[in-house]
């Protein structure tokens, strides 16, 4: 479960103006870890299960999960500086069957639950050890605290939940729904998120809003606002949807489909590179190594597809076709899995 100090441990703060602060406890003192922005970015995604960073005490993975890291003699914490009266803004999400969503988000069965994030936070801040029951339409549930669980009443079925703060951009700047809707793109390029749908060359190209009428940072908002939610825009004669969910755009005239990805921008440096997007393998039959590809056996996903489903959620599963079967994806395991014939491949990321 995460750690109930994480999200709410409040100090007064530095002088730097920043939110937030990641420590490390080097024996007895605890010391800021540099460019923490980079861990935070990662921490509030929802889908992010941990990091791992470059210290001088070596690497040092940290789990979100369980507040903890891989070596023994290190302890991590985040602390939150907030003005007098003021609340961090927490987000709530249950993991369904392919993607974490957030509470008040349709899930996958296109069903609203019938409480928010803040709704859940309420009664978690009232017991952090206790439980909390709502309803999605018929089905009632309950979320277990302790556990960091939802459970249904009727059937028992257990999902995996988490408490994460919302995006703060590396300034230390909290974004509120107001300051959302009047983002500009400076936010965006000087350290917040950029936008990019895969072009017809084979290369990343920014959402600009003097050629389409969205821009990174206009976007960015609405997915704040609704990460599983849909974007219609123009360019030019043609009309668009963007698919925050599926993290794809789709050309309503005529159909056609494009990657788009979500990458952390610090100023000219990205967590992705274009060109040098990681491939996806799967040992096939004859024990050989091949690349997923839309061209082998009719596939419908590309390596590159993966990869962007991945960024999203690199502990999630993901489905897809060929022409005689469909298959289960699972990252965590790093298997693919025949749903007909239930064959299982091993499956392997090649950074390039």
């Amino acid at each position: 479960m995460d750690n109930e100090d994480d999200v709410n441990n409040l100090q007064a703060a530095p002088v730097s103006g920043k939110r937030y602060e990641w420590q490390l406890l080097v024996g007895s003192q605890w010391l800021t870890i540099d460019n923490d922005h980079v861990i935070e970015t990662h921490y509030c995604h929802p889908g992010a299960k941990e990091i791992t960073i470059n210290t001088s005490h070596g690497k040092v993975l940290i789990d979100f999960d369980n507040f903890q890291t891989t070596n023994t003699a290190l302890k991590v914490q985040r602390l939150s500086f907030l003005p007098h009266n003021e609340t961090e803004e927490v987000g709530w999400y249950f993991r369904d069957d392919n993607l974490w969503r957030e509470y008040g988000s349709q899930d996958s069965t296109m069903l609203s639950s019938s409480v928010s994030s803040r709704d859940v936070e309420h009664q978690y801040t009232l017991n952090p050890q206790g439980s909390f029951r709502f309803t999605v339409g018929s089905r009632g549930y309950r979320i277990e605290f302790s556990s960091m669980s939802q459970i249904n009443c009727v059937t028992g079925l257990r999902r995996n939940v988490r408490r994460r703060p919302k995006f703060t951009s590396s300034t230390g700047s909290l974004y509120s729904t107001s300051v959302l809707h009047t983002a500009s793109s400076t936010q965006a390029s000087n350290g917040g998120y950029k936008w990019e749908f895969m072009g017809e060359e084979g290369e990343w190209t920014e959402y600009q809003a003097h050629v389409c009428s969205l821009g990174s940072a206009a976007i960015e908002a609405h997915y704040q606002l609704n990460p599983q939610g849909q974007l219609p825009f123009k360019i030019n004669r043609f009309s668009y949807t963007l698919d925050l969910s599926n993290m794809c755009q789709v050309n309503n005239n005529i159909g056609t489909k494009r990657a788009v990805r979500r990458t952390v921008n610090y100023g000219d440096q990205q967590t992705i590179s274009p060109g040098t997007l990681p491939r996806w393998q799967f040992q096939d039959i004859d024990g050989i190594w091949k690349d997923y590809s839309k061209g082998y056996r009719q596939c419908n996903i590309s390596s590159q597809e993966i990869e962007l489903r991945y960024q999203q959620d690199p502990s999630g599963i993901m489905m897809f076709d060929t022409k005689n079967f469909s298959y289960q994806l699972d990252f965590s395991a790093m298997t693919q899995r025949n749903l007909s014939t239930n064959t299982s491949r091993a499956v392997r990321r090649l950074n390039q």
